[in-house]
């Protein structure tokens, strides 16, 4: 099967210091996969080289079955090609309604003079229907995004990038601040959207991610350490020197 991002040999530097060395990575179309490593391991300059933010000196990264380089994309370009990032902190319009929140982010997949005359319509209401549903907030839509739990504000920012239809999700940490509960929803929701594009989770909670029961991927020092299952990954003396050992 053809990968969906295919990054190759991506080396980058920051003042003398390497983040990234010689880093090669892929994931399918439908997957969901854990990336986990010690601070400064380079996941979120790897997440950063994904979503345009950050330039690699060297390697390739490639999106699609055109094999489009997102190298030569700016962010906003990346984002409407179908890659979507949610940070670790969730970053809602806290005084709009779950609903509003969710009409914004529709309104964001037109440019920016279409917005402007821009009215949503009942297809448009359907679909912010379906989103709350979808992310479990069906029975919160007209509650103020500022009223919401910390794990609902996280669905909802879900939600918000889910509106603009991605092939691949990149989610930072989802599960830090959570409750029990909340953390068993964001599994399955996380498990669930993954049936249908891939989604790549950056996260430090091994108990996290061994609920996700997902191939994983080990960085360290900007590259590949190992790659496998959990159970597999965390038998490798390499991964426990270096960052299960550190516990």
């Amino acid at each position: 099967m053809t990968a969906l991002l295919e990054v190759s040999g991506v080396t980058v530097s920051f003042d003398g210091f390497r983040a990234i060395n010689n880093l090669s990575f892929s994931i399918g179309p439908a997957e969901l996969r854990a990336v986990i490593g010690p601070n400064g391991a380079g996941k979120t300059t790897f997440m950063d080289i994904v979503t345009g933010k950050t330039r690699p000196d060297s390697g390739t990264v490639l999106f699609g079955e055109r094999f489009t380089s997102l190298l030569s994309l700016s962010e906003a370009q990346i984002a409407r090609i179908g890659i979507g990032r949610k940070f670790q902190r969730p970053t809602v319009f806290e005084d709009q309604t779950v609903t509003e929140n969710l009409i914004m982010a529709l309104k964001a997949a037109r440019g920016p003079f279409a917005v402007l005359k821009w009215r949503a319509g009942a297809a448009d209401m359907a679909r912010v229907a379906e989103l709350a549903e979808e992310v479990g907030l069906a029975d919160q839509i007209a509650r103020k995004a500022g009223e919401l739990s910390h794990g609902q504000k996280q669905w909802l920012e879900i939600g918000m990038l889910l509106a603009q239809e991605p092939r691949l999700l990149l989610v930072d940490e989802p599960a830090a601040g959570m409750t029990v509960a909340e953390r068993e929803h964001t599994t399955r929701l996380l498990v669930e959207l993954a049936r249908t594009r891939a989604v790549v989770v950056v996260e430090h909670d091994m108990d996290f991610v061994e609920r996700l029961n997902c191939k994983v991927t080990v960085l360290h020092e900007g590259a590949v350490l190992a790659e496998g299952s959990l159970d597999h990954v965390t038998r490798n003396p390499d991964v426990i020197d270096v960052y299960l050992g550190r516990g």
